[in-house]
């Protein structure tokens, strides 16, 4: 079941019916129903079988981190990982013996949520972007149009439209008379509804400043009945946003009524909120040019949450400019920059900034998987290829097909790795170890690495016609020491990023620490910088950050070959080792090639041995 489970892909759009039949073909399993809590209603997702969860195993379920149940039903839940959206996601599964229901499902109950909430999230990122590209063309063909209230019965009709609804408005707030006046709305022909500024759900909007959601069951006290009544018109169910001005302040309300099929949601709450930005700017008469561009921004923002290049010095600036023009393009980039530059955090920002932005993006390490491994690992492999070979495994190159494919420190792939890589990259076509039958791959490659692969090729330790593939643009990343004021730019984003994730106030930096930040020779780069603000941020409850509270790892500051013996054997050892690395990182300037051959290993030697240590393996 685990196997056939982790087959599924979340991009599929029935992919909670598929698992819901893979766990009613369990013996012990006669049913499963997959829903999803959207404030207080329940959405079916998928269900196998007649019968239907007690609403108590739901409920329940909704305020446990664990599996709950009742005789025959079982029941667990998640919440999204988006973080605007409150819905919860809740599996129940018909069993027919609750002790082996609790056994088998104990192991899998996580990570069948999981995906379940990937899904959505994945469906609502789509959906979302579907809609806010029909609301960049809507708001186009505003443009031009100079009477307000054609303008507003245009918006008005969109947005039913757009939304599924029997009725919008839109009301301006006369704030000298303390009215909200609404002209015209959809289904009011040639009235003037002018409403007191602080009556119903738009008088708290205006008045609050916050988006509200109403629904057939909660919050129905707050409808203006009045309005019905001389409207002859009941409103079941609404969602209301306030309209703002290029200030930010509150201008009015924009109000649509009733669902044509059940309630809105909270993606419909969104769509509207995304709509009625570009509403206000229609009526300041902005210019929709830009407003289009800023909401395309968002789009790509939003797809890159959580990735972003820090820094205003000359290099980091032209690197945005160079990022700005090849990420939307298939063209091949090779990112140089010693370790810890920041060489994912580009191959993340080409990727989320381009069209594939909706596809995967897979990253390999090169000099972490063996030479025998590489091949089935980049090209994948058929059931019986080889010994372990125990089922078909997709490569790399297929799992990243549309979208963007990582090949970090490419310097260490073997040359005959290398030849197989090349022919993949003409022909855009793998055949899997073991297989015969050519599949398509459509990846855009990026590769990486801390090497001279132009010494390399003289060396005749690199492919040169590989080297051309991949050098179709280059990309270099200047090392920290290099970066000047960048350095204070990128420790007060990681302490404001890190406090934040620790729940804490970000605490400030001295002058002092200030200075000797800038003064420090940063071998270990950004990601030596991030690691010592992380410690800092959960090790000191300081609000102010000290010169004496930087602490540099294999710094100058320290004695040099000074190592702690206090301790066990096995941890004195595990010291040394530990220390023994750093100081050659340190040396070799985080070449990692040479650092194993300082010490005598081949390079995934190398990068096991530290994974056993604990050591940080990635590139930041």
């Amino acid at each position: 079941m685990n196997n056939a489970l982790l087959k599924l892909s979340i991009t599929d759009k029935d992919y909670p019916q598929q698992v819901t039949d893979i766990l009613a073909g369990q013996s012990w399993i006669q049913g499963c129903v997959i829903r999803v809590a959207d404030g207080i209603r329940w959405v079916e997702l998928a269900r196998r079988g007649e019968a239907s969860p007690p609403e108590s195993v739901l409920q329940q379920s909704l305020d446990s981190t664990g599996i709950v149940g009742s005789d025959t039903w079982l029941g667990f839940s998640q919440n999204s990982f988006l973080s605007e959206s409150p819905e919860q996601y809740c599996m129940a599964i018909h069993v027919t013996d609750p002790e082996i229901g609790l056994t088998q499902l104990s192991e899998i109950y996580a990570a069948l949520l999981s995906g379940i909430a990937q899904w959505h999230c994945y469906q609502q990122l789509q959906d979302r972007s579907i809609r806010t590209e029909t609301i960049l063309k809507i708001a186009a063909q505003w443009h031009g149009i100079k009477q307000t209230d054609q303008l507003i019965l245009e918006i008005v009709e969109a947005s039913t439209q757009l939304l599924e609804a029997e009725r919008a408005s839109l009301f301006l707030w006369d704030k000298e008379n303390e009215q909200l006046v609404a002209r015209p709305a959809l289904g009011i022909v040639d009235t003037e509804l002018r409403v007191p500024d602080d009556a119903g759900v738009v008088g708290e909007v205006v008045q609050s400043g916050y988006s509200m959601r109403i629904d057939e069951v909660d919050g129905q006290e707050q409808i203006n009945r009045d309005v019905d009544n001389k409207l002859d018109f009941t409103t079941n169910n609404l969602i209301c946003c306030p309209l703002r001005d290029r200030d930010g302040e509150v201008i009015g309300a924009f109000e649509v009524l009733n669902k044509k099929d059940g309630a809105f949601s909270s993606s419909d709450l969104k769509a509207l909120e995304d709509l009625a930005s570009h509403v206000a700017a229609a009526l300041e008469e902005a210019q929709e040019v830009e407003q289009i561009i800023a909401s395309r921004s968002l789009i790509a923002e939003q797809a890159a949450e959580g990735v972003s290049l820090i820094g205003e010095c000359p290099q980091i600036v032209a690197l945005r400019t160079t990022l700005d023009r090849i990420a939307n393009t298939d063209l091949a980039v090779l990112i140089l920059g010693e370790n810890g530059t920041g060489k994912e955090v580009i191959s993340q920002l080409l990727h989320f900034k381009s069209d594939r932005r909706d596809e995967p993006l897979v990253a390999v390490n090169c000099a972490a998987i063996s030479e025998s491994l590489l091949e089935s690992e980049l090209f994948g492999h058929v059931q019986g290829a080889f010994t372990d070979a125990r089922e078909d495994r997709e490569g790399k190159f297929e799992l990243a097909s549309r979208g963007t494919l990582l090949l970090d420190e490419i310097g260490d792939m073997s040359l005959s790795g290398q030849a197989k890589l090349l022919r993949v990259l003409e022909d855009k076509m793998v055949v899997r170890v073991g297989g015969s039958t050519p599949i398509h791959t459509d990846a855009r490659v990026i590769a990486a690495t801390n090497q001279d692969l132009s010494e390399m090729v003289r060396e005749k330790r690199f492919r040169e016609d590989l080297f051309y593939r991949l050098n179709v643009m280059t990309v270099e990343l200047p090392a920290l020491r290099e970066r000047g004021e960048d350095i204070l730019l990128l420790a007060e984003h990681f302490l404001k990023e890190l406090s934040t994730r620790a729940r804490r106030k970000a605490p400030k930096l001295s002058a002092a620490a200030r200075k000797r930040l800038l003064a420090h020779h940063w071998p270990g780069n950004v990601r030596e910088l991030r690691n010592m603000i992380e410690r800092i941020i959960y090790l000191s409850d300081s609000n102010r950050i000290a010169a004496e509270d930087l602490s540099f790892a294999n710094s100058q500051d320290e004695a040099d070959g000074v190592i702690s013996y206090h301790g066990t054997l096995n941890d004195a050892t595990k010291n040394f080792q530990i220390e023994l690395i750093r100081s050659q990182i340190k040396k070799c300037r985080g070449n990692m090639s040479e650092v194993a051959r300082q010490l005598g290993l081949h390079r995934s030697n190398l990068y096991r041995k530290m994974g056993q240590l604990g050591m940080a393996l990635e590139d930041e």
